[in-house]
């Protein structure tokens, strides 16, 4: 079947079936056999020879050249490259280095597929044709791979634009290594009438051709800390003339250490690391200040917000009791608070039934929960959403080792994966949307 055919099956699917889904939250992917047609369809179109190589090619452009947060103008140089290519228009300059793509009917249903951009800086060591020409800075978290899937997915749906019955939004974010790409992009109107998101990032831990993810709390909110203790510096041989804010520092943080094994359920899952003290520049002198920095993560929204104010009465009592005083910090410039990320279940079970579909039930894991976070989260504080780990392990691929590892390598066949769960869940969510606004007007007639 050509994509010209394809399409305009694709627009016969949406007239005749849209009673099918008028009474469900999600599409009953069974209940179409023309609907499994139609995806496998997208399958084979995400695994043509061309297909594969331009995502290839585009991937590996980008590894070749990793650009920080915030620096990403040759990758979204690329990008729009690409997107005029394709004839897709979009919008930029959007938080300084993103791109905003829209594909589709201009109306409503809208909803966003999102792919971050930035490298980090890390010495590449994996020794292969296109490994980083940049020094000191590399792809080391798969945002090449994600960029060249969301690239293969606006392919096939500028294909099939004639069939969307709604709004497919583009958003390739900057400096999500920094957490603070999505807030910038929100800020800009990335969410603008979008109904749900959806995103998907690399995932060693799983084998390449699956997927991954859960519903709910998936993956940690992260905070920084920073408290400054002052107190009255002097001569070490005369401590009783001073203030020593070590000693109150020192208490502080063995204080700490009980928030989470004697105050939290050891069923919600927290985390306090203090991982920094900086004080004094001599042997012999008891400094005027101390600072105490560290990390506090957890998965529920309200023991996230719990721990942050704990921390700042532990110390504080601490500090009062020495005494001395505290200044703190939670909003560190490159440590900015992201909150956990939470998949929303109906929005999950969706992606979930595209995934079972497109890839088989035995393909498709329920996740842990993951004490990582990532920036995406923020999409979610607005809109439903989910984010799904797709399966990179490949041993021949060299794809073992863990992101933010110099040695981290992508198995490229994960490229057709992505793009083609992109496009199936875009295109079916639209039409779910789609049918249940139908539904509702119906209702208000009867």
């Amino acid at each position: 079947m050509d994509l010209l055919h394809f399409s305009i099956f694709i627009s016969v699917i949406v007239f005749s079936h849209r009673n099918c889904y008028s009474n469900s939250e999600s599409i009953s992917y069974e209940s179409s056999s023309e609907l499994k047609r139609a995806r496998d369809e997208i399958i084979r179109v995400a695994n043509l020879p061309k297909t594969l190589t331009w995502m290839k090619k585009i991937r590996r452009e980008i590894h070749e050249n990793p650009e920080l947060s915030y620096e990403e103008f040759g990758t979204s140089a690329i990008i729009r490259q690409e997107l005029d290519k394709l004839g897709i228009a979009y919008q930029w300059p959007v938080a300084r280095t993103g791109v905003i793509a829209k594909i589709g009917s201009g109306f409503s249903p809208f909803v966003a597929l999102r792919a971050d951009m930035d490298a980090l800086p890390i010495q590449e060591m994996v020794d292969w044709e296109y490994k980083s020409k940049v020094k000191g800075k590399m792809h080391a978290c798969g945002h090449d791979a994600h960029v060249s899937m969301l690239l293969g997915a606006a392919k096939i749906l500028q294909q099939l634009k004639t069939s969307l019955q709604g709004t497919v939004v583009l958003i390739f974010q900057p400096a999500e290594e920094k957490g603070k790409g999505a807030q910038k992009m929100i800020e800009e109107k990335a969410l603008e009438n979008v109904e749900a998101i959806f995103s998907l990032h690399t995932a060693t831990q799983f084998p390449t051709g699956t997927i991954a993810s859960r519903p709910g709390e998936f993956l940690a909110g992260m905070g920084v800390f920073n408290a400054k203790i002052r107190g009255k510096g002097g001569h070490a041989a005369i401590p009783q003339a001073s203030i020593d804010p070590i000693l109150a520092a020192s208490a502080s943080i063995i204080c700490l250490q009980s928030i989470i094994s004697r105050e939290t359920d050891p069923l919600d899952s927290q985390v306090v690391s203090v991982t920094k003290v900086h004080a004094g520049t001599a042997y012999n002198i008891i400094p005027d200040s101390v600072e105490v920095g560290g990390t506090f993560r957890a998965f529920k929204k309200k023991s996230f917000n719990a721990l942050k104010e704990r921390i700042k009465e532990v110390i504080r009592a601490q500090v009062a009791v020495h005494p001395c005083t505290v200044e703190f910090q939670f909003f560190v410039e490159d440590y900015p608070m992201i909150p956990p990320t939470v998949n929303d279940h109906k929005v999950f079970e969706h992606a979930r039934q595209v995934s079972v579909d497109m890839l088989g039930e035995k393909n498709v894991y329920t996740a842990p929960c993951f004490m990582g976070s990532e920036d995406f989260a923020f999409y979610l504080d607005h809109i439903p959403g989910t984010l799904l780990l797709v399966g990179t392990r490949s041993e021949e691929a060299g794809s073992t080792h863990p992101p933010h590892s110099p040695h981290f390598a992508i198995d490229e066949d994960v490229l057709p994966i992505g793009a083609a769960i992109h496009v199936a869940f875009a295109h079916s969510y639209i039409l779910s949307l789609r049918s249940r606004n139908l539904s509702s007007k119906e209702e208000l007639v009867v």
